[in-house]
């Protein structure tokens, strides 16, 4: 058996790993509140045939439309009826995708080289985690992943697909997050540095090049399929022109979150620290120093151009540029979520597997060769360990680094016990309820409580609304909602309230959420 055929067996492997990893039991991890706001903004759409895009919140609106797809072939078409899976696949698809397109550039990689690639984009537990995670970020790394395969193929074929499939995921990445931005500039910046370091052509585009003839006119037609492609996103297929102004607007919001917001300002080494080790008590710890370690190798060997050979040196280059670029950007900004990383993430697993390729070629002893292909291996388990911790172990757990503000497993009792009580209210899921928690900091319930049409959420005691029958409420609000219950409330409305919960009760660790019922239908509960 040839050696591309086993590499080919092993990808095959791979890509299966990927599967098993992202997969099943998509709806065991309580949603986030990111999770549940997107939802929400996506019920809009499907139910009311129409998004509107917001540029202070919400993000671009392409995971909103390819939502639509599993949702259809779900044949649903009322919000309280999606799954929790029916929206994680979405993020689960990109994600397999994302381990798919390195095999693209095994022509300029080698098959050793993309075998690690593959292998390292299908275990990593970040990669794995927020694969499942019904955000925008895993879209954005695809689609970004997309412009680099497609735009390094064009320099290679100067096909006129290739230039069109490039501006297709440009197109797609602005319309997917705002963040996008970092990217094209951090492309930018490492085709400059790659142009200025380079020492042969082997085919790679010169600005001057791309002045003249059918190139000019190739890049043209791959700038009007992005715009026309983000336009169309962002306009809601030109049912909302002022979307597309409202995304360039959007820039001037997100600076500010990422320089002022107080809730999300962490150190410069924030991600680097995450990657490399991180140690919670009553966890175990959490390392992906195995594809960092192997990321600087492939770094110092695109730099000296030692051990790689068969491995087009320009793509390496521009990929070294490029992650250590977005790395920078990313450390720099004091606003930060653990899943930005992804960003450059992508990149670093590109250069591992230059990196892992550079160790075995450096072994000229058969036995100094599998001693490293071993310990490769070894790492690799180490990795899916992590993975399947990540996920099916502490999937809502703080002691797990990629778990970020996540709600606890009460939020599903909650609404459980919501449940419960409107089934003996005379209304049923039309009962009323009120839900007073300061600073909107009720999500993600709002999915969870998706099926009951009359809740009114407030972030304060309102004295002229009607005491509700069933009220949650944060601790902070209790003092002015047992005045309004008991000392001064409006005519015909005093009523005893009994606890709704039976034990403490919390939305995320550390935030508490009381519950109150009446008791003259809390007697009918029991």
């Amino acid at each position: 058996m040839k050696w591309s055929v086993k590499c080919g067996i092993l990808i095959l492997i791979a890509i299966a790993i990927a599967i098993v990893l992202r997969l099943p039991q998509l709806e065991r991890r309580p949603m986030h509140g990111d999770e549940a706001v997107h939802a929400v903004k996506f019920g809009l759409l499907l139910e009311k045939g129409f998004y509107q895009y917001d540029p202070h919140e919400y993000h671009g609106p392409t995971l909103n439309y390819f939502t639509l797809i599993p949702v259809w072939l779900s044949s649903t078409n009322n919000f309280s009826d999606i799954h929790e899976s029916t929206l994680r696949i979405v993020p689960v698809f990109f994600g397999v995708l994302l381990v798919l397109l390195p095999l693209l550039l095994i022509g300029a990689l080698g098959t050793s080289a993309t075998f690690v690639i593959v292998s390292l984009m299908a275990i990593s537990p970040a990669m794995v985690f927020y694969s499942r995670y019904y955000i925008q970020e895993i879209m954005l790394v695809c689609f970004s992943f997309g412009v680099l395969v497609s735009g390094f193929r064009y320099t290679q074929s100067k096909n006129f697909l290739w230039a069109l499939l490039t501006g297709l995921f440009l197109g797609l990445m602005h319309a997917t997050k705002e963040t996008s931005m970092i990217v094209i500039v951090s492309m930018l910046l490492a085709l400059w540095l790659t142009w200025i370091t380079r020492k042969q052509q082997d085919n790679l585009l010169h600005p001057v090049e791309v002045a003249r003839g059918k190139i000019l006119w190739h890049g043209i037609a791959a700038i009007v399929t992005a715009v026309s492609v983000s336009v169309l996103l962002y306009s809601s297929f030109f049912s909302n022109i002022k979307g597309i102004l409202d995304s360039y607007q959007a820039y001037n919001t997100y600076f500010d979150r990422g320089t002022q917001n107080e809730w999300h300002i962490h150190p410069w080494y924030y991600y680097i620290k995450m990657l490399i080790y991180s140690k919670y008590p009553q966890g175990p710890p959490w390392s992906e120093a195995f594809i960092f370690i192997l990321a600087i190798i492939g770094f110092v060997t695109a730099m000296t151009r030692k051990g790689i050979s068969g491995i087009h040196i320009h793509l390496i280059r521009f990929i070294a540029f490029y992650t250590i670029t977005v790395l920078i950007i990313y450390s720099l900004i004091p606003y930060k979520t653990p899943w930005n990383l992804l960003g450059f993430l992508s990149g670093l697993i590109l250069l591992a597997g230059v990196g892992s390729t550079a160790i075995i070629k450096f072994r000229q002893k058969v036995a100094a060769r599998i001693t490293v292909i071993l310990l490769l291996a070894a790492g690799g388990a180490h990795l899916i360990w992590q993975a399947y911790l990540a996920n099916y172990t502490y999937s809502s757990d703080p002691v797990n680094p990629y778990v970020y503000a996540h709600p606890v497993k009460d939020v599903v009792k909650i609404a459980q016990q919501v449940e419960r009580i409107a089934a003996v209210h005379p209304d049923g899921k039309n009962m009323y309820i009120q839900i007073i928690c300061p600073d909107d900091d009720y999500w993600p319930l709002p999915w969870y409580l998706r099926s009951f049409p009359n809740i009114g959420w407030w972030n304060t005691i309102d004295e002229d609304v009607p005491n509700a029958p069933l009220i949650i409420a944060s601790p902070i609000v209790e003092p002015a909602l047992n005045k309004k219950l008991y000392e001064d409330p409006p005519p015909g409305e005093k009523h005893l309230y009994l606890p709704l919960f039976s034990s403490y009760t919390e939305l995320r660790p550390g935030v508490e959420l009381r519950g109150y019922v009446k008791k003259d239908l809390w007697d009918l509960f029991e």
